[in-house]
């Protein structure tokens, strides 16, 4: 059995600051190390069920946090970017099932560093119609490619969000949200001995799951955080313009969604 494990940070226990989560700074060295940790346990968990290969994706940012020494060294590490699949780039190499480590809230939700894909750009997205954070975003990418979500650790908020979508998924509470920048964590320690023992549990359970889907056409409605980054990505002749922070487009199928929403996310750079 093949197993993906997609690690971002934000969720990570300890992890409260968007400080903790940029490049350039002590904090976030410290966080890329509890990051890898909650990684390792991850692997470490699906290895104790069984698993024949583990590849862990680093999903957070410029998608090379997590130093790969600290990695358990029996699982193939996936970082950099540009990539087309991004946060559960590994997809398609004939997975079973997909580990989601350090995810979090959407934007506009009530978690710890609660945001979608770019707290810079984005502060709603749906497709059709139904209001998605990353985990149902790239939940449903998986569930193209017949992969399942799992299992997913983060916050108590985190998990509320996405028990009804995702009701076979075993879910691991690390820490429990306060507010965006405050909370109530577990040590490193009491969190990577859960994640290990949820992702334990869950791999067995992997090709009984049915994987997350949503059929194409997707209507992707768009709330930009600021009209400025919707007069940006109107640009784009494919995007209309709905109101002053929102837009829409139509893809054929998920993938396209994302890889467009992707390049949305790289274009607003112009802007910061």
């Amino acid at each position: 059995m093949k197993i993906l494990v997609s690690v971002d940070i934000e969720g990570v226990a300890g992890v409260y600051h968007p400080e903790q989560t940029r490049a350039g700074n002590p904090e976030y060295e410290r966080a890329r190390r509890l990051m890898a940790a909650e990684a390792s346990a991850a692997i470490a968990g699906a290895f104790d069920a069984g698993a024949s290969e583990v590849y862990v994706n680093d999903s957070h940012g410029g998608f090379r946090n997590m130093p790969p020494d600290l990695l358990d060294a029996r699982a193939q590490a996936i970082q950099g970017k540009p990539r087309y699949l991004s946060m559960v780039a590994g997809v398609e190499l004939g997975v079973d099932g997909l580990v989601c480590i350090g995810y979090h809230a959407r934007s506009k939700g009530r978690g710890i560093l609660a945001h979608t894909i770019n707290s810079f750009a984005f502060a709603r997205v749906r497709f059709n119609g139904q209001e998605l954070g990353e985990l149902g975003i790239y939940g449903l990418l998986a569930g193209q490619y017949g992969v399942p979500v799992i299992a997913a650790s983060g916050d108590d908020a985190f998990i509320a969000e996405y028990r009804a979508l995702l009701p076979a998924t075993r879910f691991i509470e690390v820490k429990r949200a306060t507010g965006f920048g405050s909370g109530t964590s577990l040590s490193p320690e009491a969190a990577c001995a859960a994640i290990r023992a949820g992702v334990a549990e869950a791999v067995p359970q992997a090709r009984a799951t049915a994987p997350l889907a949503m059929a194409g056409p997707i209507v992707v409605e768009l709330q930009t955080q600021t009209p400025a980054l919707a007069d940006l990505f109107c640009q784009w002749p494919t995007l209309a313009r709905t109101g002053g922070d929102a837009l829409r487009f139509d893809a054929p199928d998920v993938e396209s969604a994302v890889r467009m929403l992707n390049c949305l996310s790289a274009m607003s750079s112009v802007l910061r």
